[in-house]
Order: structure tokens, then C-alpha cells, then sequence
């Protein structure tokens, strides 16, 4: 088997701005969009250093291509979870309404989710209708292709002793 480093998806972001570039616009439209003209200094210095480090880390893309998704779900009607692990301890997620728990309102801490000590891909658990989950697996299937699009599920199992 061939060892292929770079499977993940591109965003094409438009007018040909960079990836961080889109990233950084998209969040500070969130902040308006979340507290309108009054958003808050802790915010805004949050926001900046959250988006220093996922750019430093290379993730700009991955948060926008998760974002991509996502928002096809919700314009679609198909439910999507609230946000649940780490991710919910980032305001770019929130931001970007990939999450939608206030990080800073509830004392999470980003560097759980992303640490610049620690490289490692982000995960975002996101959770979707579980009717309609095909239907977002099928929006990234044709718009990113297949090879780089495979849905990841987790099933629990219970042994005698935790049916007890």
C-alpha cells in the first residue's frame, strides 16, 4: 500500500483567499453574528490566539471543511448535535457554528482540544441524524471526492457484567 501524508480535503475558498485568510473572516463574522457590535475583549483576544495557533498547526483548512459540512446539514434540516468532547472548548468552533456552546461562558479550555505542545489532528466529534447521516456523508462525498471522504463510527457493546 502506497503511504499517502496528504488525504484531507481542500476547501476552495473564494476569490482565492487562503485558508486562513477565509478562516479568520468567517470567525468575526460569527462574533457578529453571535454578540452583534458589542463583542467583549476576552473574545476577541480569545479569537486572535485560537486562530494563531490553528494557523501555526496548519488546521485552517480542516476547521473550514468541518464547518462546510456542517452548515449543509443545518440548511438542510438534518439535525445536528450541539458539540460534545474538546471541540466544544474552542471559540473558532463556536464561531464557525460547528459547536454551539459559548467556550469562554463556561470556563473550557482550548487547549484540550488543540495544544501547539502536543501535534495532533483535531477531533471533532459531531454528531448527525442518524436517518439523514448519509446525506452529509454524500454532500462531502461530491464535493471533496471519495477518496478522501470515509465516514467513522463508533458501536458500543455491552458484556454480561454491564447489562447487570
Amino acid at each position: 500500500m502506497e503511504d499517502n501524508d496528504n488525504l484531507l480535503p481542500i476547501f476552495p475558498c473564494p476569490n482565492n483567499m487562503d485558508s486562513f485568510e477565509y478562516l479568520k473572516k468567517l470567525c468575526k463574522e460569527g462574533l457578529r453574528r453571535i454578540f452583534g457590535d458589542q463583542v467583549l475583549k476576552i473574545y476577541i483576544e480569545r479569537l486572535k490566539y485560537e486562530l494563531s495557533v490553528i494557523n501555526q498547526m496548519g488546521f485552517s483548512n480542516y476547521f473550514l471543511v468541518v464547518q462546510d459540512y456542517v452548515d449543509y446539514a443545518k440548511k438542510n434540516g438534518i439535525l445536528v448535535g450541539p458539540g460534545r468532547g474538546s471541540a466544544a472548548g474552542s471559540l473558532v468552533s463556536y464561531c464557525l457554528n460547528i459547536t454551539t456552546v459559548d467556550p469562554i461562558k463556561y470556563n473550557l479550555l482550548f487547549e484540550r482540544f488543540i495544544n501547539p505542545e502536543r501535534i495532533s489532528m483535531p477531533d471533532i466529534d459531531i454528531d448527525f441524524q442518524d436517518i439523514r447521516r448519509n446525506e452529509v456523508i454524500d454532500y462531502c462525498i461530491n464535493k471533496y471526492g471519495r477518496k478522501r471522504v470515509a465516514p467513522i463510527i463508533t458501536f458500543g457493546t455491552m458484556a454480561a457484567k454491564q447489562v447487570l
